[in-house]
C-alpha cells in the first residue's frame, strides 16, 4: 500500500512550513481480508501509540537523554514513566507536562489523584 502524508507546521494560526511524504508499506493481508480503509486504520493506530505515549516520553520526560545504561534500570524507568502518564490520563488530565509541574510543587495532589482513580 502507499500512504501520502502532508504535514503543516502552524504557528499562531499561520502555516509556516508544509511537507509531503509518501510511505510504502508491506502487509501479508490480502485485499479480501483488509481493504484500504482497514489498512489506513491500522497505520493510524500505530501512530496513535507513537503520538500518545512515545512522544510524551521523549519530550516531557526527555527520555532520549536519559543516562541510565543498565538495561533493567532503563526498562524500570520506562515502566514508571508509562505508569505516570497513564495515571495522569486516567485522572482526566490531558496536559502531561503541566500536570507534572503541579504535582512536583504540591505532592499532596498526587496522592489525591491516585485516590481519584
Amino acid at each position: 500500500m502507499r500512504i501520502d502524508r502532508t504535514r503543516d507546521i502552524i504557528r499562531k494560526g499561520v502555516v509556516i512550513k508544509s511537507t509531503h511524504e509518501t510511505a510504502y508499506c508491506l502487509t501479508s493481508l490480502t485485499r479480501d481480508k483488509a481493504d484500504a480503509e482497514q489498512l489506513l486504520a491500522l497505520a493510524r493506530g500505530h501512530w496513535g501509540i507513537e503520538n500518545q505515549l512515545h512522544w510524551v516520553r521523549d519530550w516531557t520526560y526527555d527520555e532520549d537523554r536519559c543516562q541510565i545504561r543498565n538495561l533493567k534500570g532503563a526498562r524500570a524507568m520506562a515502566t514508571l514513566r508509562n505508569l505516570a502518564i497513564s495515571m495522569i490520563r486516567l485522572a482526566g488530565y490531558t496536559n502531561i507536562a503541566e500536570t507534572n509541574r503541579k504535582l512536583m510543587m504540591k505532592p499532596g495532589l498526587a496522592v489525591a489523584m491516585i485516590k481519584k482513580i
